[in-house]
């Protein structure tokens, strides 16, 4: 906080800025009128030094540390000048920040930045860009073709304007101007849709699909697991004792990643029908060290693969609706829900935080739930599928 003091009769000014104490001495005699004076320039000074815009030459050209500063501000704005465009500087974002992220999460940024960032904004200052661009940017966005026939989802445009929100963020920080993004909101994003199979729609999908895949999708309609959880799954996370799946990897663009969220990594427990069809895929399998589901080659499978070459012509083949193979992690939620399983070990089955989500995603789906250790699904299985719980050993033995 900046003071005022006197010496042989005049004014000094004591204040501190950046670390650094200064006492700058003035000519002006100290009275009434001229004290109320430099305390008006103290109120100035202190709110530049808030802002980040304070000019010590300006106030004190002759100062003994004059010199000093006009030498920090040659410095300050070569440095700007070398990266004051968007795509420079962006540049220098993403080099400092990656060491952050996973290596998925850098790729889409980079994407993010090369695709649609970079291009708009090629030739720009960072200090010339004003909200009115930014906006023109995210309707320029939601013109732009996406998936199919259609042009970018509102949740791919907001996720597309994080990057450019943190970039405008660290430059005006660094480089001492207004930074332009002010109440500009999110767009509205359409709901998640939840398609879940029924069950009996589920026991189609088994007695059908081929077998060789079949154990694929009991584990995934039967445990919640997301693509690339299933897909990174190996066998030394798969727990007979305790009867548990332990989610600690995920395969995310042909790589093997933690988990998406730390309430990712979990314990999944197995109920009948998955822990049978592993332990006999187990007992046969060659390679008790690595991928659960793979290839002959011991490869990972891709997921896009049997998406198209398996998954959707046997919708087709039983005349169900085209979903994506994520329905079955929704379905699994679902028929925990309809077999009165307790929200909370739902909850933990699918790797969220809290409740919240699940009541949000399948309010809907909710009874009276007063189970707690999945027994209801349990039950619910052998109620469908019969007293024998195995849905592989009938394969085996024919």
């Amino acid at each position: 906080m900046a003071t005022l003091g006197t010496r042989r009769g005049r004014i000094y000014i004591d204040f501190r800025y950046k670390g650094v104490r200064y006492r700058e001495q003035t000519d002006v005699l100290d009275n009434v009128a001229n004290r109320r004076k430099a305390e008006q320039l103290l109120k100035r000074m202190e709110a530049e030094m808030t802002l980040g815009t304070f000019d010590y030459i300006k106030y004190f050209p002759q100062g003994r540390l004059a010199s000093k500063f006009a030498a920090q501000q040659k410095r300050t704005l070569e440095s700007r000048s070398a990266a004051d465009s968007v795509e420079t500087f962006a540049d220098v974002w993403f080099t400092e920040r990656e060491v952050e992220w996973r290596q998925s999460y850098r790729d889409i940024n980079r994407i993010t930045l090369d695709r649609y960032i970079i291009p708009y904004f090629k030739g720009k200052k960072l200090d010339e860009i004003d909200k009115a661009m930014i906006l023109q940017f995210r309707a320029h966005l939601a013109n732009q073709p996406g998936h199919g026939t259609g042009t970018l989802s509102a949740s791919r445009v907001n996720h597309i304007m994080i990057p450019l929100r943190m970039i405008l963020a660290e430059a005006a920080e660094r480089y001492g101007f207004k930074n332009p993004w002010v109440n500009i909101k999110r767009l509205k994003e359409a709901k998640s849709k939840v398609d879940p199979f029924t069950l009996q729609e589920v026991q189609a999908i088994l007695e059908t699909v081929r077998p060789d895949f079949k154990p694929y999708y009991i584990v995934r309609f039967f445990t919640g697991l997301r693509s690339s959880e299933i897909d990174g799954l190996q066998w030394k996370y798969v727990d007979f004792e305790r009867r548990q799946i332990l989610i600690r990897q995920a395969l995310v663009q042909g790589r093997l990643v933690g988990t998406k969220t730390d309430g990712s990594s979990r314990e999944v427990d197995m109920c009948s029908q998955v822990q049978d069809c592993l332990k006999h895929m187990y007992g046969t399998s060659p390679n008790k060290t690595g991928f659960v589901f793979c290839t002959r080659d011991g490869t990972p499978l891709h997921n896009r693969n049997v998406t198209q070459r398996v998954w959707y012509p046997l919708l087709r083949h039983l005349a169900l609706t085209k979903r994506r193979p994520y329905q079955t992690r929704h379905t699994a939620a679902t028929l925990w829900l309809a077999a009165g399983e307790n929200p909370e070990w739902i909850a933990r089955q699918m790797g969220h935080s809290n409740t919240k989500m699940l009541f949000e995603v399948y309010s809907r789906y909710v009874p009276n739930l007063t189970r707690r250790d999945g027994s209801a699904f349990e039950q619910l299985l052998k109620a469908e599928f019969g007293s024998n719980s195995s849905t592989t050993d009938k394969e085996a033995q024919s």
